[in-house]
């Protein structure tokens, strides 16, 4: 998953539900890839709009717009909280508003698939730390080598990438990192998808300020506002949805393996949506990444642990 959907917020029901594998798998898989194309198209779109309302404005619009499209449908309950339970979901909510905000400032200054390739690398190194087996030293080793041939083989620049945004994504898969853990949690603490609505209204409040400094009035243009809705049901409300309804029948390590393919449905959208064409280095670069991820999530499967959505 990228950092632009809150589908982790639901991996805790696998486990509730056993998650065996059935005939006709082929339907919640269809549902997973639908959601990260979602997600990845969602996100192109996103940059498209950045020119009329800035970075900063596009997450205010995304989070408001999901956050006020999960309330009304979650109706989470807002007594019978305890103190613990509320500060889990603020932290989660500060977590997700972070972490989208420094996505979008990252795409708004590197290309989409070097920063969701970036970006996966702070799930990957949790799921490396969680395991503690020596086999998941060569998974990492397999993601620096990504990194490596994205910074152009070492050369000065980071392979011609803006070292700002590198920096930006750096940081969103910190939070990508932080966000599967506080989303673990939540869900153990609110039933259903309430933590995750009452998260998401946490981070629109957190950013609101910060998109109308950045963007002011224009927040309020009837373009802006109907693109604005398209990123927040593109990026989270369709995506999460697709996620939940695949969780119920889909083992978390085949949903988390699928995840891993997130970077190259992004370099796809930034490709088609925004003529974002990566160099070989580049794509070998994602090709290594993804390669890591799997290998990552296949060596906790197989000692028994859990996927990297659940952790």
């Amino acid at each position: 998953m990228t950092a632009t959907t809150p589908a982790t917020a639901s991996a805790p029901l696998v486990a509730r539900a056993g998650g065996p594998r059935r005939r006709g798998s082929l339907g919640p898989v269809g549902l997973v890839l639908a959601g990260g194309v979602s997600v990845q198209f969602g996100g192109a779109l996103a940059v498209t709009l950045m020119p009329r309302a800035g970075a900063l404005g596009v997450v205010a619009l995304r989070l408001l717009v999901a956050a006020v499209v999960l309330l009304v449908v979650c109706r989470p309950r807002l007594r019978g909280h305890s103190r613990t339970d509320w500060g889990t979901v603020v932290v989660f909510g500060i977590t997700m508003a972070a972490m989208n905000g420094l996505f979008y400032q990252s795409v708004d200054r590197i290309p989409l698939g070097a920063a969701v390739t970036l970006e996966v690398l702070g799930p990957l190194a949790l799921s490396v730390v969680a395991s503690r087996r020596a086999l998941n030293l060569v998974w990492a080793g397999l993601a620096l080598a990504g990194v490596f041939l994205l910074s152009g083989g070492g050369g000065g620049g980071f392979g011609g990438l803006d070292l700002v945004g590198v920096a930006f994504a750096l940081g969103a898969g910190a939070m990508w990192a932080a966000y599967i853990v506080f989303s673990a949690r939540t869900g153990r603490r609110f039933p259903q998808a309430d933590g995750l609505a009452l998260a998401m209204a946490v981070g629109a409040l957190l950013f609101l300020p910060l998109g109308i400094a950045e963007a002011g009035t224009k927040l309020l243009d009837p373009v802006t506002l109907g693109l604005g809705a398209a990123v927040a049901v593109l990026s989270s409300v369709l995506p999460y949805t697709l996620e939940l309804l695949a969780l119920r029948r889909l083992p978390a390590s085949t949903f988390a393996i699928m995840m891993s393919l997130e970077p190259a449905i992004a370099a796809t959208a930034g490709f088609f949506i925004l003529g974002q064409a990566l160099s070989v280095l580049q794509a070998a670069a994602v090709a290594l990444v993804i390669a890591a991820s799997m290998g990552a999530v296949r060596t906790q499967v197989g000692r028994g642990k859990r996927a990297v959505p659940e952790a």
